[in-house]
């Protein structure tokens, strides 16, 4: 539903698919800690701040498979489309990648978190969003700044084909479901602590793949080039 692509912290209800996509689990999990620890502190005086992670990316996020990190393993779209990139493989896009995501990067966020540690009073008692409404891209225009952004940074020609669509039930089996879209609303946020995110999505990009390229690139040669034991 449109009018709940952007979230509110404090307004927009809770949005939950169906018992059989078992993947809400997740999100049923970071709703009722929220609602117990709100409850907590309206009920007995508990201070909190809770904070609302809108996919946070940097280096070191995560591992890349087979290097830092185990080979049948699955790491976030960062990591994957970065593992993809390295081994020179046509990166995945579950359903044609056309869910739309905000993406910020970890030192923005960091300072916004710093921000309420600095400031409890201002902090004390709120749920706040922490992301980047004006880093919006599909995962699909994702993969293909990505792909821009590493031939730039590695000096590797980019590959032809640099893409390829799987579906969601071959890429994460039975049980998958999410929102198509979810921007975060950064109305409180900016109101009691005056923060804004600051990185554009090209820059942050830059930053990461330059250190990816800079600490995976030349483990994952060697492991490529290792000879297969014969049986």
């Amino acid at each position: 539903d449109p009018a709940y692509y952007v979230l509110k912290e404090d307004a927009s209800p809770c949005i939950f698919g169906s018992i059989e996509k078992q993947r809400w689990s997740y999100a049923c999990a970071k709703q009722l800690i929220e609602r117990l620890i709100y409850a907590e502190g309206a009920e007995n005086g508990l201070e909190f701040t809770i904070v609302r992670p809108f996919n946070w990316i940097g280096p070191r996020m995560d591992f890349i498979p087979g290097i830092d990190g185990p080979s049948e393993g699955v790491p976030r779209v960062l990591a994957c489309f970065s593992n993809n990139l390295l081994r020179r493989q046509p990166l995945k896009l579950v359903d044609g990648g056309q869910s739309q995501r905000t993406f910020i990067y970890i030192k923005d966020a960091i300072e916004a978190v710093l921000l309420m540690i600095e400031n409890p009073a201002r902090a004390n008692g709120h749920i706040f969003n922490v992301g980047n409404p004006h880093n919006e891209v599909t995962v699909r225009q994702l993969a293909e700044m990505m792909t821009e952004v590493y031939a730039k940074v590695s000096g590797e020609a980019a590959l032809e084909e640099p893409t390829v669509d799987v579906s969601s039930k071959e890429f994460y089996g039975e049980g998958y479901d999410d929102s198509d879209k979810r921007i975060p609303d950064m109305t409180i946020i900016n109101q009691q602590l005056g923060w804004n995110p600051k990185t554009s999505l090209w820059d942050l990009l830059e930053s990461t793949l330059t250190y990816q390229h800079r600490t995976y690139a030349e483990a994952i040669k060697q492991a490529v080039a290792k000879p297969v034991a014969s049986s």
